[in-house]
């Protein structure tokens, strides 16, 4: 009955790949294109001067082939320690790089506190010139996957600041400098070590395509990580990798495979459509199914399709948890100095430095919502699916995060944006039955706050610091998450 209202929605079911819902499957680390040691690009004794800059950002660097986009690594230097107050220092004088429009500092053990101050200037590509100095947000740790989990012990795992979107740029400076010696202390703490700036090219936004009138493909696609080459897709024209088929099939109850965008559907046509789905997860986690399901209207997502994902990248296997209980708002820290038709560069800049720099087997977050309200598939899974991210260390388990793109520790974060995370919660919280002005009690995995196995009472939509002492969401969007929650209620109909 389902598939005859997908159709007369226009919504074309895949029959695709199906990946089971079980027991969650440990991930295993994807091969890396080289050593650890090695898997960034080396950065080149650089030319200097007006000539390099107009090579560097010539058009004929991004024509042809799709650019996927690249990473460069430079080591930082020591510097003269601190004169006042002798603290230890490390950095970059002022320098020319290949093309880049995100950065973030990286260091060897992840454990490994950066206690201090990370400033980096960067020079425009279009103007050569130097912006101010911009503070880094250093204590990254917050987010990230539990200890005792495949992704949060892996050896690929890095230390590192958030990541900072600077638009297009090619010159950099850093500075690092360690927290001044406390009180009753003589010495600073050390700096960690192998302290370098990734500098990330995000590579091109992909082709747009207009949406299909039809059903979608409906052949069978390869198991992911086989190999094999899918078949055509019916709203690029052009074979998918057996990644991109795998990421696209977990959601062929809501969109064709290879679609770039997931449609939104009105209230009627969400509740007939996932009443069943509703009930059975209510049995599940043992609630008696309310009279009608209380789901918001699915909202328009972008998939990772649409905003270029490198699908090669990731980890291939897909990791889910149980249930999807609460929300954990975020907020990237990547600064506001983006427009919104560059949120799909921001994206891939993210998940690029999550992966390749931080060491994780995928973007962190579940969702993300630029300042203009739209929204974005982020880990990849499927977004109806209770899919394991690592965003909220200590509570990844049953939950979804949502990164709100920009920095709102004291810039008021725009209505459409808090309209967009009321949309999407009220839609995906809807699915698992839950009241986006309720509680619910989660068990924490460990984190600042919470020991690990203490069971704690909060918001079905968090913020990022109820799970962990972090400034994020910033107090700004954190002051908003309770026009958030009622929004989302509304729109589920309570």
């Amino acid at each position: 009955m389902r598939a005859n209202l997908a159709l007369a929605i226009g919504v074309a079911c895949t029959a695709a790949l199906v990946i089971p819902l079980s027991s969650p499957a440990a991930a295993h680390p994807a091969p890396n294109d080289a050593p650890v040691s090695a898997r960034h690009t080396a950065a080149t004794a650089p030319a200097t001067g007006p000539a390099a800059r107009s090579a560097a950002t010539a058009p004929s660097a991004r024509t042809g082939a799709a650019v996927s986009g690249s990473t460069q690594s430079v080591p930082l230097v020591g510097l003269r320690a601190d004169q006042t107050t002798g603290a230890p220092q490390q950095g970059l004088s002022q320098r020319d790089t290949k093309p880049f429009s995100l950065l973030g500092v990286v260091w060897e053990e992840p454990a490994a506190a950066l206690d201090g101050t990370v400033q980096v200037r960067t020079r425009a590509a279009a103007t050569g010139d130097w912006s101010e100095w911009q503070d880094l947000e250093t204590h990254n740790e917050a987010h990230g996957a539990e200890a005792g989990t495949a992704e949060g012990d892996a050896d690929t795992l890095r230390g590192s600041t958030a990541p900072l979107w600077v638009g297009a740029s090619d010159g950099v400076e850093v500075r690092v400098r360690a927290e001044a010696p406390r009180e009753g202390s003589t010495a600073a703490a050390p700096l960690p070590r192998g302290l370098r700036v990734d500098l990330v090219d995000p590579g091109d936004d992909p082709a747009a395509t207009p949406s299909p009138t039809t059903p979608g493909n409906t052949s069978v696609e390869p198991q992911p990580g086989s190999g094999e080459t899918a078949a055509d897709s019916p709203l690029t024209g052009s074979m998918l990798t057996a990644e991109e088929s795998a990421a696209s099939a977990v959601n062929a109850e809501h969109a064709p495979l290879g679609a770039l965008e997931i449609p939104e559907l009105s209230q009627a046509d969400t509740e007939a459509l996932y009443a069943e789905e509703a009930a059975e997860r209510s049995e599940q986690a043992g609630q008696l199914p309310a009279a009608k399901p209380y789901v918001g209207p699915r909202p328009g997502i972008t998939t990772r399709k649409g905003w270029g994902a490198d699908e090669s990248m990731r980890e291939k296997n897909f990791v889910y948890t149980k249930s999807v209980q609460a929300a954990f708002v975020h907020h990237s820290a990547t600064g506001n100095n983006y427009s919104c038709g560059q949120s799909a560069s921001v994206l891939r800049g993210i998940y690029r430095y999550h992966v390749k720099s931080s060491g994780w087997r995928d973007f962190g977050y579940n969702f993300a919502v630029d300042k203009c309200g739209k929204i974005y598939e982020g880990r990849a899974g499927g977004v109806a699916k209770a899919v394991l991210g690592a965003h909220t260390l200590g509570f990844n388990s049953n939950s979804m995060g949502v990164v709100v793109l920009g920095t709102y520790s004291s810039s008021t974060p725009p209505a459409a944006a808090v309209t967009g995370v009321a949309k999407l919660t009220a839609w995906k919280l809807g699915l698992w039955g839950k009241n986006p002005k309720g509680t619910v009690t989660l068990t924490s995995g460990g984190s600042n706050l919470y020991k690990k196995g203490v069971r704690v009472k909060m918001n079905v939509i968090s913020g990022h610091r109820d799970g962990f002492s972090t400034e994020c969401p910033g107090a700004k969007l954190y002051g908003r998450l309770g026009t958030a929650r009622s929004t989302a209620a509304r729109l589920q109909g309570r």
